[in-house]
């Protein structure tokens, strides 16, 4: 008995081989373009991922804005990355731990030194304010209307300013003035002639000055009048002066010497009325300065020379400190003496060497002896 094989044919297997080869040629094609797909895909996805968490960020530090690209989603982090160090007192615009976002403007303001002086001490801190006036209140330091800040309030803040506040005090206050009481004469016919009698007694016045002290940290520096009150007026004195002409007949007695006339009596000279003592004859006037050699200002009574005051006398017929009125001259007072002022001579003071030498000598002249009191006008 025999068996019948199947053969396999060389034919049957060199024709699935070639159907496996014709398959892969034709679907390679679709196989590079499936994976060159993938991948742009991929890349598409990265690309739109990067965008997605890149930010474009606006960072001001010192007044210079720079434009820049980060993926950070904090401030505290963004800072680091751009190598931006903050120092005390330094202040930025957003939180540090806040989250950004595209187009955000984060600004660092760089704080500077600044010193305070007030009070008597002396501070110094750090501010990112831009005027004085801010820095003083971020202090917490009051400052009055009346204190005087240097710079001004609106100056701009640099680094290492001084502010001085210098602390103003005004105060009111009162002053007290005495105001003198006037004398007033009036005439009197029914007085005898060159007698006085007072009719009103004066009283002073009282007037109070309102007065603003001002006062820079504790020391005055100056003051200012506001105006005043008139407490109470002043009340003039009164005195009624006699005009009544006397009907005494007054004794006289002439002198051994026929130069001087010993008579007490009542006269009126230059419009003024007074009593003198005696009455001196042919008295012979000089005239002398301080601008002489030798001549010193100093009088022999201790006072010092004036024109239209003093003159020089023989103390032995006019005494030192009297008053006496000279016919062409006018009222003079003896206070100096000379080596050459002898019995009826009189030397005039004037302060100027020329004036003195001009007036020259006069001789007959008419001399009132007063006394101590020098006599008032009517």
């Amino acid at each position: 008995m025999g068996f019948f094989r199947n053969q396999d044919t060389h034919e049957s297997r060199s024709s699935s081989m070639s159907y496996a080869m014709r398959w892969k040629q034709e679907h390679l094609r679709q196989v590079l373009l499936v994976g060159v797909l993938a991948i742009a895909v991929i890349t598409i996805i990265l690309i739109w991922f990067y965008a997605q968490n890149s930010k474009k960020i606006y960072l001001v530090v010192d007044g210079k804005t720079e434009s820049i690209t980060t993926r950070h989603s904090q401030v505290d982090k963004l800072l680091d990355e751009q190598s931006i160090v903050l120092q005390p007192g330094d202040e930025v615009s957003k939180s540090l731990s806040s989250a950004i976002k595209d187009g955000d403007r984060i600004e660092v303001v760089r704080a500077v030194p600044v010193s305070i002086s007030a009070d008597g001490s002396k501070k110094l801190t750090f501010t990112t304010k831009a005027k004085v006036q801010d820095a003083i209140q971020e202090l917490g330091v009051d400052v009055s209307q009346e204190d005087k800040v240097s710079p001004g309030l609106n100056q701009a803040i640099t680094a290492n300013m001084v502010i001085s506040i210098i602390r103003v005090k005004k105060h009111n206050v009162q002053q007290k003035e005495t105001v003198p009481f006037q004398v007033v004469k009036t005439s009197d016919d029914k007085l005898p002639k060159g007698e006085t009698k007072v009719v009103q007694q004066g009283s002073k016045g009282l007037v109070v000055h309102n007065v603003e002290k001002v006062y820079e940290d504790g020391k005055f520096v100056s003051k200012r009048w506001l105006g005043k009150e008139v407490v109470k007026k002043a009340t003039p004195k009164v005195i009624a002066v006699g005009t009544k002409p006397k009907t005494a007949v007054m004794s006289a007695s002439i002198s051994r010497s026929s130069n001087e006339v010993s008579i007490s009596g009542l006269t009126t000279k230059s419009g003024v009325s007074f009593k003198y003592k005696k009455v001196l004859k042919n008295v012979t006037l000089t005239a002398y300065s301080a601008e002489e050699d030798g001549i010193g200002t100093k009088t022999a009574s201790g006072t010092r020379v004036k024109e239209g005051r003093t003159i020089a006398v023989d103390k032995s017929v006019v005494p030192l400190g009297w008053w006496v009125y000279i016919e062409g001259v006018g009222f003079r007072k003896a206070e100096d003496t000379g080596g050459a002022i002898k019995g009826n001579k009189m030397d005039v003071y004037f302060d100027s060497l020329k004036t003195a030498n001009k007036f020259g000598r006069k001789k007959g002249r008419t001399v009132y002896v007063i006394g101590p009191n020098k006599p008032e006008l009517n």
